[in-house]
């Protein structure tokens, strides 16, 4: 195929079924020529190391590459392995991730190290099953550590991903399932070095979305990131907040620093308790230590 269009492709993969061993091959170099010639420098892709790789993928959850970079490196500094952050108080943990949002990722994340402790003894396991086993890991973080850290190619899909899929391979289509891009992601896998060709599929992904329409949009899957200001996502991050800063406060004192309905604060006290977050002891809040994280 000398010229590589977003036409050819689609016919292509419309009219056999399958993709030929040519037309994967220039779709491969097509993804890697771009990524060789714009890097990205990222601290996580730096390492093989399967902790930091599986801080990186929790804290890139829903949030921008450069607000994880700095964060990325403080809470590092503050839990280097899998150990420290077993052990250290949720409220802690919890203080270190605050600036990142969606504290329950938080939460996932220290469960997490504390099962691979006692479970594992601290060594991560390899297989994409136990890796899925573990507290809050789906299936793109799991595939994605095993990837990463251990070379292990799996299909995987995530935003960027499914962006360049449906860009060459979709033209013309609307409301695309995952469904029907999984199979051309694992025909298309560079099975002998997935850990490049992801990172080069998202770049290449994120170029999509920077310079035209954003082909993902027309995915069944797409969603756009909800108003942070004035929503209840922001209400329970400043619940968090003041109960970090302030243990023990009642719920009075917090309708009352909080600037929102009674009912509103009431009602996320009481999911913010069903999550593990917070305790109630008398008639204060507290942040939950890790044994009463374990028992929700």
């Amino acid at each position: 195929m000398s010229v590589l269009t977003t036409h050819s492709f689609t016919a292509a993969c419309r009219e056999n079924n399958a993709l030929s061993p040519e037309l994967v091959t220039a779709f491969r170099t097509k993804i890697y020529m771009y990524f060789r010639a714009h890097p990205r420098p990222m601290p996580w892709r730096e390492t093989n190391d399967p902790y930091r790789i599986l801080v990186s993928e929790i804290m890139l959850q829903q949030t921008q590459v450069e607000r994880v970079k700095n964060k990325y490196a403080e809470f590092l500094n503050v839990y280097p392995t899998v150990f420290e952050l077993a052990a250290s108080p949720l409220s802690d943990v919890l203080q270190a991730w605050q600036g990142l949002g969606y504290n329950r990722r938080a939460i996932f994340l220290k469960r997490c190290s504390e099962a691979i402790v006692t479970c594992y003894g601290g060594k991560f396991p390899r297989s994409v099953a136990e890796l899925q086993s573990l507290p809050g890991i789906g299936p793109y973080t799991s595939r994605a550590v095993a990837a990463f850290a251990f070379g292990i190619a799996e299909p995987l899909i995530e935003t960027n991903i499914r962006t360049v899929y449906i860009h060459y391979f979709f033209h013309g289509c609307a409301v695309i399932d995952d469904r029907e891009i999984m199979p051309l992601i694992a025909a298309t896998l560079d099975r002998e070095n997935p850990r490049e060709w992801y990172y080069a599929l998202m770049d290449y992904g994120g170029m999509l979305k920077q310079t035209g329409p954003n082909p993902g949009r027309r995915s069944r899957h797409h969603a756009q990131q909800s108003r942070f200001e004035g929503s209840n996502r922001q209400l329970r991050s400043r619940i968090l907040r003041e109960v970090l800063e302030h243990a023990g406060m009642t719920l009075k004192k917090l309708q009352s620093v909080v600037s929102a309905l009674p009912e509103a604060v009431e009602r996320n006290l009481a999911a913010l308790q069903r999550e593990g977050f917070l305790v109630k002891r008398s008639r204060g809040y507290y942040i939950a230590d890790s044994t009463e994280t374990n028992r929700e």
